[in-house]
């Protein structure tokens, strides 16, 4: 039988896995990576080498967003004068990665590295209404600090990949809401894709595979990210099409979400849940490219909240699990 890892790495190389991977099993290791934008800031405030401070909160948990108010670039015009990336010279890249690695199971479990944050590093510079209008006032100045920022970021990847050796490189730029994207498919090519594709194309150089991070509408830019060689997009929200994304691309893309536990949290009928997590399987499993990613839950004092998360778990290890030996 295939390990977590190995049964995960798998799926995203586009063949059919032993068993359809779940959010239940513990298959990656993680590091902390103080040079790049920080995913989590459970501990108060992270300042981040380009002079961005995050902070974190439980009701998000704890996830790191600039913080509220704190604009450090006003004038895109003036950025030379306020984005300075630090001077990497000399820096001890073995040392530093080295005590990162010790202690993971890296048998048992893959090594993620995460990046590749282009249009949230420009909106943690300015806020986000700043940096919208930059893109359509000063094109060409947005273009100038995001290869700026780009050696920095790359130089930073070149260094994980040569101590660290990753198994997957997690492209994460979030560029959509819920029912629309922020900006059109020609300005993602013009502005963020040039600098996306030097990330992926480093990483496929070094036998990486390539998830996508990407929340809300953003199912227009999927054909430009397989492209570049993505293998998986999470979390995959169900305001896209996906019925027809998993057609289109099935083999090439794999689905790590497309479940909705909106419509569930609080219902009361427990078999009506049950159809929904088969239904969700039955739709997306067929063909492979597919991580059981559903949840469901409610109020705390609600008695059924356990027992919705019971189900999940139960349609999992019943039904989904096996879904490749039984279908």
């Amino acid at each position: 039988m295939l390990n977590p890892k190995e049964n995960y790495l798998t799926m995203l190389r586009g063949d059919i896995p032993e068993y359809i991977p779940s959010m239940f099993e513990q298959r990656s290791c993680r590091i902390t990576e103080e040079w790049l934008t920080p995913v989590y800031a459970p501990n108060g405030p992270i300042v981040t080498p380009l002079g961005v401070t995050y902070v974190g909160s439980p009701e998000l948990m704890n996830g790191a967003m600039p913080k509220p108010g704190c604009i450090i670039l006003e004038d895109i015009t003036k950025w030379r004068d306020v984005i300075h990336a630090p001077d990497l010279t000399g820096f001890d890249w073995e040392d530093y990665y080295t005590k990162k690695l010790k202690d993971l199971d890296r048998r048992e479990k893959y090594l993620p590295v995460v990046g590749g944050d282009y249009f949230l590093t420009l909106i943690s510079f300015m806020g986000f209404e700043n940096a919208m209008i930059a893109l359509y006032e000063e094109p060409e100045e947005v273009k100038a600090l995001l290869e700026y920022v780009s050696e920095f970021y790359l130089e930073v990847f070149k260094q994980q990949i040569r101590w660290l050796k990753p198994d997957t490189m997690t492209l994460m730029d979030d560029d959509a809401a819920l029912r629309a994207p922020f900006f059109s498919v020609e300005m993602y090519e013009e502005f963020f894709m040039p600098f996306h594709k030097k990330h992926c194309d480093l990483a496929l150089e070094n036998g990486l595979l390539i998830e996508r991070h990407d929340c809300g509408r953003s199912e227009q830019f999927v054909p430009d990210w397989v492209k570049m060689g993505v293998r998986s997009w999470m979390p995959a929200q169900t305001t896209n099409d996906l019925k027809s994304i998993k057609k289109r691309f099935v083999g090439k893309l794999a689905l790590c979400g497309a479940w909705d536990s909106a419509p569930w949290n609080n219902c009361d009928d427990l078999e009506a849940i049950r159809a929904a997590l088969m239904e969700y399987v039955d739709t997306f499993a067929p063909g492979g490219g597919f991580t059981y990613s559903a949840m469901v839950g409610g109020k705390p004092e609600d008695p059924l909240t356990p027992k919705r998360r019971e189900l999940v778990r139960e349609v999992y290890d019943t039904y989904a699990r096996d879904y490749y030996k039984t279908h």
